[in-house]
């Protein structure tokens, strides 16, 4: 059985797995107060440029967002998020769990922009009334998006301007970000995203760990008591080596980097097989996730030897559904899916 269906199917990569194990008798201290969470943290402020920046680590993307979103949003605060966002659609109401609604905007493939964003807080403080209204706090983007899109450096550069003039931060979802990072049509790099976001974290869960993300306040700026605020979200781990091990492996040697471009790789040749195959895309996608359009009886055929994520209906005989690669796809695993659309 071959399967595309996400970028977490599998456990970590290889060198996570030994590093892991070499480790795993020496006795360290919790809640990510050991040697590896600092060493890990001193390599990604390297990697990002930004001497003045602090990591946190936390489980996973879940609670990496309403951990975040809830320590830096005063209570009477929202968030401003496309309606495709994660935190809009997929995230079981997280968010507003801890009291926080969530401004949807409209997307174009997954991104939002800057004039939206603009007008969005512009209008609720042209509003006489706004004192009786949920103020907005906060704008989250992700990077690569819902639908594997990528904002431009022109893009990314507007928002946070936007942002910045109304003295609101600005967070970036990077629970995908390696692969967006090592992209072949972005223009974004680590140290562009340090620059104009105030927070961002970059993914581990779907780039090579077993689980963790690394969240970066990128001035200095991160929330007073941000441990305790993690714990009560849940989000903090005993057993905090965990992640720093893992990312300490990440950013040894650019395995994060190098990890993340054999996935593109391998989304590039997986592009081609889908187009060869005649599938139209749904959209274009430049990073790992590929969408295509497919009519029902295909679909039922390959569901016995392939796995494939269900996306959207677009007619009655025809079906959207999403390709991912990863880290540990491999180009025999490519052969075999192009044998099987032959």
């Amino acid at each position: 059985m071959l399967t595309f269906a996400s970028d977490y199917t599998t456990g970590c990569c290889p060198e996570i797995l030994d590093r892991l194990v070499a480790t795993n008798l020496e006795p360290q201290s919790g809640y990510g107060s050991d040697e590896y969470c600092k060493s890990a943290a001193e390599k990604i402020k390297l990697a990002c440029n930004a001497p003045k920046a602090q990591v946190e680590f936390i489980t996973g993307g879940t609670q990496t967002n309403q951990a975040v979103i809830a320590s830096m949003l005063r209570r009477y605060e929202g968030v401003i998020a496309a309606r495709t966002g994660h935190i809009s659609c997929h995230e079981a109401g997280a968010i507003e769990y801890t009291g926080h609604k969530v401004f949807e905007l409209p997307q174009v493939q997954g991104k939002i922009n800057a004039k939206d964003i603009a007008a969005l807080v512009d209008r609720f403080y042209n509003d006489a009334s706004h004192e009786h209204m949920v103020y907005p706090g906060m704008v989250y983007i992700s990077h690569p998006t819902e639908y594997g899109t990528l904002y431009t450096l022109s893009e990314l550069t507007a928002i946070s301007e936007t942002c910045r003039s109304r003295n609101i931060p600005l967070f970036l979802d990077g629970a995908r970000l390696g692969y967006g990072l090592m992209s072949y049509q972005t223009d974004v790099t680590l140290q562009d995203i340090t620059r104009l976001c105030d927070v961002f974290y970059i993914g581990g869960t779907k780039v090579g760990a077993l689980c963790g993300e690394a969240v970066v306040f990128t001035h200095g700026n991160r929330p007073e008591h941000f441990l305790t605020m993690k714990k009560q979200n849940g989000a903090l781990l005993a057993k905090g080596r965990l992640l720093g091990v893992q990312f300490d492996t990440l950013f040894t040697d650019d395995l994060y980097f190098r990890i993340a471009k054999h996935a593109i790789d391998m989304a590039e040749r997986l592009k081609g097989i889908l187009s060869d195959a005649g599938f139209p895309f749904l959209i274009e996608s430049p990073t790992n996730q590929q969408f295509v359009i497919i009519d029902n009886a295909t679909i039922e055929r390959l569901r016995k030897n392939v796995g494939f994520e269900f996306w959207e209906t677009v007619d009655e005989d025809h079906t959207a559904v999403r390709f991912a690669t990863s880290w540990s796809t491999t180009e025999k695993e490519l052969d075999k899916l192009e044998s099987l659309l032959k």
